[in-house]
């Protein structure tokens, strides 16, 4: 399975940015799972855990979704790009950082839980908030980051690629049908 998936190229090539428009689409996800933090008031319990303003406690999530997005574009490169797929595997990987990531740090580590009843459930679904706009948004973010070869050539012009085989193909002048039938 693995030289399959090797063959086919799965790794992101040079003209791709995928750990960019992880960065991209990790801060713009972040903002609806705010919204859900905010609501469940889990900022404002981390931040007294810690001394701190919900204000930071926000920009400090924001900064961590950002590298989670990062990490994001890193693990999955182009198989992230799915538009079809993207969501479940967003949902997927919100839901490995939430277990990797807030539950062993603001759960088990200290010795009484930081987040317990609505803050604990509010941060559960941010993550998994998070990881389904990531997925949703991931897509169009990398669409418009790709530097696509063909657009610096102009409109029908490809350099590389299928496209410029079929495109020389096409501008080679056919044979003659007298010429076939001799």
């Amino acid at each position: 399975m693995l030289r399959m998936l090797q063959a086919h190229g799965l790794d992101a090539g040079p003209t791709q940015r995928p750990l960019l428009a992880g960065a991209i689409a990790g801060l713009l996800a972040a903002v609806p799972a705010l919204a859900v933090l905010i609501g469940f008031q889990a900022l404002d319990a981390s931040a007294m855990a810690v001394g701190a303003s919900g204000f930071a406690a926000g920009l400090a999530y924001a900064g961590l979704m950002l590298l989670g997005g990062v990490l994001y574009g890193w693990l999955f490169q182009r198989a992230a790009n799915d538009p079809r797929g993207g969501w479940l595997f967003g949902m997927a990987f919100g839901f490995v950082l939430w277990m990797l990531g807030p539950i062993p740090m603001l759960q088990w580590l200290p010795d009484q839980p930081i987040l317990r009843g609505h803050p604990a459930a509010g941060l559960l679904l941010a993550q998994l908030l998070w990881g389904l706009a990531l997925g949703i948004v991931f897509p169009p973010v990398h669409h418009r980051l790709h530097k696509s070869l063909d657009r610096q050539l102009g409109p029908g012009l490809a350099a590389t690629g299928p496209e410029a085989v079929t495109e020389a193909q096409r501008l080679r002048p056919l044979p003659s049908p007298r010429r076939l039938s001799s």
